[in-house]
């Protein structure tokens, strides 16, 4: 398939990456998994980690997608050969596996943003409302809306389409959080918020659980590792700097996610203790299929705040603003890999949409089966980033810095360092942080059922999807090649 669009500018690229990278994970995980592990005990290791794994694998999706033009499943055939195309083939369907639930997670934003925009009285009785709307037909209605703007984007084309609405998107996001921000900041009682958020407790520090939650946060965080940067790569201009569009994209992920610790760490301290809650129980409750603080706490909190109805919808459309531009990326892989196999953009998108919203239909019905694929395909993303870093080491991650990442009129460039990081660290990373979630699974989510390829959070039932998919693509491997690389004139 002939390359037909680029994006236009150096910053309608980073636009882009910040809208794929920044999405609801920044707005409702982080602030929950900073509140469980101390808060500025957590901080510390989450920036070490941006930096030890986040960015470098951002620069080897950026290095694969601009060098081969193709999307994750021909980028790994191009790149290392017709054996190893499915490993691209599983990069892809993982996150499409997540964009399937994802469109039903950006439904339920759009459904509360809808509920606080026309009154949000009946969002009083939160869990009350919350029972009703998840057990009730919406959230396939908010699912086929989600699924359809997303699409229709995408429809648009790359210029069009995803630059257009992520220069809306992007700016308005960061605008809403701001907002929120000074707003919660001048609460009373904000201030312990932040003192909670940012003095650090050295103490856990030395808790391996500390480092490694930090370590999860990034990489699931960023999109590090989910093949949308590989993508969007595919769009970039031949001169476009690898190094500098990675740490941009990067450190404004982290951006995104302290603005939105600010606002829900002062609003939670000033307004918990006045319905009698533990401000740091509050942050922390995950709820069903995490929802717990987000979409109970916090139209219960804001309820008790002058305009508190107004910043209520403020902070449901940045999180709706944050899935969609992160929904744009996720639509757009799946869009580009049935392209490379062959199919104009107009019919990839129809097919990929039909089926995204049909996909996506047992989620939108049930929180379980929402839960389990968060789970298993959540997960899955740490194996992917894993075959990204192998995909670096076979080409040779020294030849890969010097050749497809320090390019002409790079303003930075990768020193030796991202060959260290690479070749010895990440590796070490994944190994740690697979096995703690293993080890997760056996002891603390369903130690019984551990085994159990039924079970909602066992091992097992990721052991059992993975191997399933990876077997799939094994044996469709060369068609998958023939399709996605010998095909292309």
């Amino acid at each position: 398939m002939k390359q037909t669009e680029f994006f236009s500018s150096r910053w309608a690229l980073i636009l882009a990456a910040l809208g794929m990278a920044v999405g609801t994970g920044n707005i409702w995980r982080f602030p929950r998994i900073a509140a469980q592990n101390g808060g500025g005990s957590f901080l510390i290791p989450w920036v070490v980690f941006l930096f030890l794994w986040s960015i470098p694998l951002l620069m080897i999706e950026f290095a694969i997608g601009k060098e081969t033009r193709s999307g994750t499943v021909g980028a790994f055939g191009k790149l290392l050969g017709r054996k190893y195309t499915w490993m691209g083939a599983f990069v892809g369907f993982c996150t499409m596996a997540i964009m399937f639930y994802y469109s039903v997670v950006m439904g339920w934003c759009v459904k509360y943003t809808w509920a606080t925009v026309t009154g949000g009285a009946e969002l009083a009785n939160s869990q009350l409302f919350w029972d009703g709307f998840t057990t009730g037909y919406q959230p396939v209605l908010f699912h086929f809306f989600s699924m359809a703007v997303g699409s229709f984007v995408i429809y648009k084309g790359v210029v069009h389409g995803i630059e257009r609405a992520n220069k809306v998107l992007v700016p308005l996001l960061f605008g809403l959080l701001l907002l929120a921000a000074v707003r919660a900041l001048t609460l009373p009682g904000a201030i312990a918020g932040l003192n909670f958020l940012f003095e650090p407790k050295w103490a856990l520090l030395l808790n391996h659980k500390t480092w490694l939650e930090a370590l999860s946060q990034s990489a699931w965080s960023t999109g590090a590792g989910w093949g949308l940067i590989l993508t969007y790569a595919v769009y970039m201009q031949k001169k476009e700097d690898i190094v500098l569009n990675s740490f941009v994209a990067g450190l404004g992920n982290n951006s995104a996610s302290l603005l939105a610790g600010i606002v829900l760490f002062a609003a939670v301290f000033s307004l918990a203790p006045e319905l009698g809650l533990q401000p740091e129980a509050v942050l922390a409750d995950s709820g069903p299929a995490s929802t717990g603080m987000t979409f109970i706490w916090i139209p219960r909190l804001f309820a008790q705040m002058p305009l508190g109805g107004f910043f209520m919808a403020v902070f449901f459309l940045a999180l709706s603003t944050a899935a969609l531009s992160s929904m744009i990326a996720m639509i757009e892989l799946a869009t580009r890999i049935f392209m490379d196999a062959g199919l104009e953009r107009h019919t990839a998108i129809k097919f990929v949409a039909t089926f995204g919203f049909l996909l996506g239909l047992p989620a939108a019905m049930s929180l379980d089966i929402l839960g389990n694929q968060d789970w298993v395909w959540g997960l899955g993303l740490i194996l992917s980033g894993m075959f990204f870093t192998f995909a670096a080491i076979k080409y040779g991650v020294d030849k890969m810095r010097t050749q497809l990442i320090n390019t002409d009129g790079n303003d930075l460039e990768a020193g030796k360092w991202f060959n260290v990081i690479v070749t010895f660290l990440i590796p070490v990373e994944f190994v740690c942080l697979l096995g703690w979630w293993f080890w997760q699974a056996v002891t603390s989510y369903d130690p019984e059922g551990w085994w159990n390829p039924f079970r909602t959070f066992s091992l097992g039932t990721c052991l059992f999807q993975w191997g399933v998919v990876i077997v799939l693509f094994l044996i469709f491997n060369n068609k998958l090649f023939a399709r996605s690389v010998s095909s292309e004139s």
